[in-house]
């Protein structure tokens, strides 16, 4: 009697992806921006877009002037085909820099802006943290 081996596929012999991959992933399709570059831009137009939910915000302050569009409802209020996209929202080459707390969570939405055709679409490296040390505008908690 001949025994096999058990046939396998690739996929079953790789290890699923973790978050740590997936944000890996994200990041190298990005140019990402200090708190510094990033002032800079928005004070030459781009759209500073801070996804925090109300709670973080409340906690930690806020960026005056900052567009604030919570993660759940990114995509729909700035893709410009959605019925649901806010007035700023006016093509594919707005340049959008999406903040978080600590530049995880904004990585990751960036790249979904990305792949919705806002090929300028990037984030803050150390979110809005890395924003407050540096001395840059926000309100107080």
């Amino acid at each position: 009697m001949v025994t096999r081996a058990p046939l396998t596929s690739a996929k079953a012999t790789r290890r699923p992806r973790t978050i740590d991959d997936v944000l890996a992933e994200a990041r190298a399709r990005l140019q990402r921006l200090s708190p510094e570059a990033a002032y800079g831009r928005w004070r030459e137009g781009a759209l500073l877009v801070d996804i925090r939910p109300a709670a973080q915000r409340a906690d930690e302050g806020e960026v005056p002037g900052a567009l604030v569009i919570e993660r759940n409802v990114l995509e729909w209020r700035l893709d410009p085909a959605s019925a649901a996209r806010i007035p700023q929202a006016t093509g594919h080459d707005v340049r959008v820099i999406v903040l978080c707390s600590e530049g995880y969570t904004s990585s990751l939405a960036a790249v979904a802006l990305q792949d919705l055709g806002l090929a300028h679409a990037t984030d803050v490296t150390g979110g809005f943290h890395a924003w407050r040390a540096a001395g840059l505008p926000v309100t107080a908690a």
